[in-house]
């Protein structure tokens, strides 16, 4: 029962899952999804995800509150019931795919995205649809099982929509606080969430409403086209860190 004791863990953990916090209150899961990666300097991706659910389930808590009235329930009509075929897919292969080879999928996809954004092409086609959104939500509950990175897919879908900031942000918010709490299921059946990955859940909780709460300040001053811009800049800059750290 006793949690992890190396300090250097903690000196990465802390800012990492403040960062979380403040994207999930205010920059959806896009920003987060680094979160897993970050806390890999200091232990294995695996061990770093298990610590992070609970964290993660907990902010979606705050999140949800916050968002409550603010969300599109015909987009999550969409998402979810797909995003569960996803996890069981994730879940049914946890282990037996690399971590590298997702890495590389996520930031090969999310590359994609945001140069198609930038130079136009995508303003040619419509919003996605149903088939787009049914594909994307999958796509989004896998990697989230695998990597606790299901922002990058779910953005694709979600950001062509162009929302209001708010509707946005609290639709992605009400998505992961969903498929989150389902995760909870496969971790603990493939027994990831032991006694040490759980006591190190516990010290760090006290972070995850900070962060939500400086998120949500921050989401209320700031424009919408420039949360619009800074989820593409950032989820160009995580597909470029994904790539990356699959290559190597």
């Amino acid at each position: 029962m006793h949690p992890i004791a190396d300090p250097f863990f903690y000196l990465v953990a802390i800012p990492a899952i403040l960062f979380v916090g403040i994207a999930k209150g205010g920059f959806a899961g896009t920003l987060g999804a680094i979160t897993v990666p970050l806390m890999s300097f200091a232990t294995d991706p695996i061990t770093a995800a298990a610590i992070l659910l609970p964290i993660l389930c907990v902010m979606d808590i705050f999140a949800a509150w916050n968002f409550r009235r603010n969300f599109d329930v015909s987009h999550l009509k969409i998402l979810l019931p797909a995003s569960l075929i996803g996890i069981v897919i994730a879940s049914a292969l946890m282990g037996n795919l690399t971590e590298d080879h997702l890495r590389i999928m996520i930031g090969v996809i999310s590359l994609g995205f945001c140069l198609s954004h930038w130079l136009g092409l995508s303003a040619r086609r419509n919003k996605p649809g149903k088939a787009s959104g049914c594909f994307w939500g999958g796509v989004a509950g896998f990697t989230s099982t695998q990597l606790h990175a299901g922002g990058p897919p779910l953005s694709i879908y979600m950001l062509p929509q162009r929302l209001e900031k708010t509707t946005l942000i609290g639709t992605m918010v009400m998505f992961f606080f969903f498929i989150n709490y389902v995760k909870l299921i496969p971790y603990g059946y493939l027994n990831l969430l032991t006694p040490e990955n759980l006591m190190t859940s516990l010290i760090l909780m006290p972070i995850a409403p900070i962060g939500i709460k400086l998120g949500y300040w921050l989401l209320g001053r700031i424009s919408q086209e420039t949360v619009y811009k800074i989820l593409y800049l950032s989820l160009f800059i995580l597909g470029v860190k994904m790539i990356a750290e699959g290559a190597i």
